[in-house]
């Protein structure tokens, strides 16, 4: 029964807040009402935060990847195209190589990238989740940049380290493959990281080089190389040596198992310097970077036939078993045979 007393209406502290109000009023407790805003609106905060960080992710990583494989499915770079033109048989295996060593340094990048975007998203959405929960930042803040600095100062040869690896990868300056002189190192690259560099020299001793290091790279892989022949011809007959050299290297040039690795036919330039032995005969080659040795050793070995073969070879060893006797009187100021007396 009741006595007439009308039932009191429950209370809260709401202030202005619609939300405190409404659940007031659908629920009639008062501790729900209060506590609405740290029981469905901070939460729904932090929850909203960490969807459009992992939103933000996927798009950013969605966008590294279709980037990466634009650059990894991309046309040969323009750098090629004039060699590749002139003829293209010379650079055939060079162009089948080189997607695939796009596609490898892209991927690299395209880690990098994405490890980058994570850590930054995460790291941002962490930062926002702790303000929701009152935590002051600035202090953390602060903290980080001085923990961020004593960091850098005692991992500053592994930060050079990092940052001379990235920049090596986006100037493809090397690769998997390639023949490289470092400086200290001189060989065949096995392993490319962001840290360090994996190189085996002709010994079979395999190196490992800090990015942050390497001073200067030479690559004898990219593009074309050049061969250079030097052949001693002693003091044989200059016009006739090098009227047989030049037969040679013709002929090289006209064989279908070396033309199609030379972008231009080898070369006899003449006299290079001149030596206690006689003159010495430079001769080049212009070839693909893959065919540099083997079309190296097949020129030093056809010019070397085509003086045997001519008879001067017989001459410069004869000249090195019987030199000529120094002629009397040169060098002293002295008149030799049949000079004034």
């Amino acid at each position: 029964m009741t006595d007439g007393t009308p039932t009191p209406v429950p209370t809260a502290d709401c202030g202005d807040s619609v939300l405190c109000t409404q659940i007031l009023h659908w629920t009639d407790r008062p501790w729900l009402a209060e506590g609405s805003y740290y029981l469905l609106v901070k939460p729904a905060r932090i929850l909203l935060i960490i969807a459009l960080a992992l939103v933000v992710r996927y798009l950013l990583h969605r966008t590294i990847n279709r980037l990466v494989r634009s650059t990894a499915q991309g046309s040969v770079p323009p750098v090629l195209k004039p060699l590749k033109e002139r003829i293209p048989t010379a650079l055939q295996h060079a162009a089948a190589v080189f997607p695939e060593r796009r596609r490898q340094r892209a991927e690299a990048i395209g880690s990098v990238l994405r490890s980058t975007v994570s850590v930054a998203v995460f790291a941002i959405a962490a930062l926002m989740v702790l303000g929701e929960l009152g935590t002051n930042l600035a202090p953390l803040l602060a903290s980080a940049g001085i923990a961020g600095v004593a960091l850098g100062f005692g991992a500053q040869t592994l930060v050079k380290d990092l940052i001379a690896g990235l920049f090596m990868l986006l100037e493809d300056q090397y690769g998997v493959g390639d023949t490289v002189d470092l400086g200290e190192a001189t060989g065949v690259v096995e392993a490319v990281g962001l840290r360090i560099t994996t190189i085996r020299d002709s010994r079979g001793v395999l190196w490992y080089i800090r990015n942050g290091e390497i001073v200067r790279v030479g690559n004898k892989s990219q593009g074309w190389s050049v061969v250079v022949v030097d052949i001693p011809i002693g003091f044989a007959g200059i016009e006739e040596a090098t009227t047989v050299l030049r037969r040679a290297a013709q002929a090289m040039a006209e064989d279908p198992e070396y033309a199609q690795d030379m972008i231009d036919p080898p070369e006899v330039l003449g006299v290079e310097q001149l030596t206690v032995d006689g003159a010495v005969v430079r001769s080049i080659a212009k070839t693909s970077a893959d065919a540099q040795f083997r079309v190296g050793r097949e020129l030093r070995r056809r010019l070397t036939e085509a003086l045997e073969s001519s008879g001067i070879a017989a001459q410069i060893a004869a000249a090195r078993l019987y030199p000529r006797p120094p002629t009397p009187g040169a060098g002293t100021g002295e008149p030799g045979p049949g000079g004034p007396t």
